[in-house]
């Protein structure tokens, strides 16, 4: 019988959190990382560790010799992937790890002029951010092979739910229907990565997954339709060229493509919740409500 899965994530933000609390039931325990242990361990964590990325710690360095499995959503840098960066002979040391999932982003296929693309497309990454993610999932598939471990390369398209959605940016009053013919994006919700993620970790399985929902769409219909169910006026159209975007953000429409999602459906046996946005979304407004208030 498997020893009981011990889970460390590395960088507990948005969805990583999600992961964590899909596999609460499954782990024996759960230690997560951010760049400051101070304030309240979030609920399901039994235990919080300071790591930024800088410097080794030597309670991560502890954590990393019981873990089993290993979740890793700290962005990488120029200089490489944070926790390779540090403890690399620890990971290497390990015998008690069984799984390493790596969340990456579909912005490794850079653009495709609005073709569809799936796992078999050679990687073309546009962004030094792009660039960086490909260089450390090859970090992790050699840290892997090397170790016999499977390693899941978890490609995510661009990550919403609540509190990151259409919905929240129409309360906050900073949605905007930015157009630029032929644009479109790929989605995936927090609750489809966590499922996901929680069926490959559960059965350690290994390989190179996109993680997206069913339907590529232009943004300004994702906020149109938010609009009309959120019972608010729908923004006015905005031209690309007179958004006065930043240059990050100009560099998320230089891409164009549609990401599949075929591998990962067929890996997991799993459908997703949200096949596109518009699930999602009212989901969300059934929970919250037009105004946002639960209950």
């Amino acid at each position: 019988m498997a020893a009981p899965m011990r889970l460390l994530v590395i960088g507990l933000g948005y969805s990583a959190a999600a992961v964590a609390a899909q596999l609460r039931p499954a782990a024996e325990a759960i230690t997560a990382t951010r760049r400051h242990a101070e304030g309240p361990r979030p609920d399901g964590i039994d235990r919080m560790i300071a790591f930024d990325g800088n410097a080794p710690s030597p309670d991560l360095a502890d954590a990393l010799a019981e873990a089993t499995h290993l979740l890793l959503s700290a962005p990488p840098d120029e200089a490489g992937d944070p926790l390779l960066n540090h403890h690399r002979e620890a990971l290497e040391a390990s015998g008690t790890l069984r799984w390493i999932g790596y969340l990456s982003t579909v912005g490794v296929y850079g653009d495709a002029g609005g073709g569809w693309v799936d796992e078999r497309k050679p990687p073309a990454p546009s962004t030094q951010r792009s660039r960086n993610r490909l260089a450390a999932e090859d970090a992790w598939r050699v840290l892997g092979e090397g170790a016999g471990v499977p390693v899941a390369i978890l490609r995510l398209a661009g990550i919403y739910g609540p509190g990151r959605s259409a919905l929240d940016a129409l309360k906050a009053g900073t949605a905007r229907r930015i157009v630029k013919p032929g644009q479109v994006f790929n989605r995936i919700h927090r609750d489809d990565i966590a499922g996901w993620t929680a069926r490959l970790a559960g059965k350690a399985v290994g390989g190179t997954f996109n993680l997206c929902d069913d339907e590529p769409a232009p943004p300004q219909d994702v906020v149109s339709f938010a609009a009309r169910l959120a019972g608010c006026p729908v923004p006015e159209a905005l031209a690309f060229e007179e958004a006065g975007l930043s240059p990050m953000g100009r560099s998320f429409y230089g891409e164009t493509k549609r990401v599949s999602n075929r591998a990962i459906r067929q890996a997991t046996g799993r459908e997703p919740l949200y096949p596109s946005y518009r699930e999602a979304l009212l989901a969300q407004i059934r929970e919250e409500g037009p105004a946002g208030q639960s209950g």
